[in-house]
């Protein structure tokens, strides 16, 4: 049994958005390239909401800075 009774709600609650920008691309060439898309849909998101460490919520100069370590690119 779950600690949280409506775990599940929680769950599908949190991936609404990202459903949202998955679907009018559902158009993936391969499946690699979607597991890539959505992955960086799920990052931006989780950015956004605070949940990486380092990287606190509203923190612009922290994101860019995180973004430009991540993949090597100034933005």
């Amino acid at each position: 049994m779950l600690p949280i009774k409506y775990f599940n709600n929680i769950v599908e609650q949190d991936h609404r958005g990202i459903k949202r920008l998955v679907k009018p691309g559902m158009g993936f060439g391969s499946f690699n390239t979607a597991r890539r898309t959505i992955r960086g849909y799920e990052i931006m998101n989780m950015m956004r909401k605070g949940q990486i460490l380092g990287v606190p919520k509203g923190a612009v100069k922290e994101r860019v800075l995180f973004l430009n370590r991540i993949f090597g690119v100034l933005a």
